[in-house]
């Protein structure tokens, strides 16, 4: 089965639109609405914190994270997706922290 993608148009929290391709996940149409990011950014936040929790718990002097998220859509709404590995990734996130 291959995976359909389109490009929507999103809002960030600034008001700016910007365009990016989105799998359709169990959905055969999709209306060309403007969709909120936050859907997504609250998903990256959430994991970001809950990693940043688990590096805090284990003291490293240095850390490095990186993760893969694809863009979905779901049910009418924008989700993310942890991407199976960094080279299908639509956004790359690498956080670092040094104790001193």
């Amino acid at each position: 089965m291959e995976l359909q993608t389109k490009i929507v148009t999103v809002e960030l929290t600034d008001g700016t639109l910007i365009r990016v391709e989105a799998t359709l996940i169990g959905e055969r149409k999709i209306s060309f609405q403007t969709r909120p990011f936050e859907e997504v950014s609250t998903a990256i936040e959430s994991l970001t914190k809950e990693i940043a929790e688990t590096v805090h718990r284990v003291k490293p002097d240095k850390a490095s994270v990186k993760f893969g998220i694809d863009i979905g859509i779901e049910s009418g709404k924008l989700t993310a997706v942890l991407a199976k590995s960094s080279s299908t990734a639509n956004l790359e996130i690498t956080l670092e922290w040094c104790d001193r």
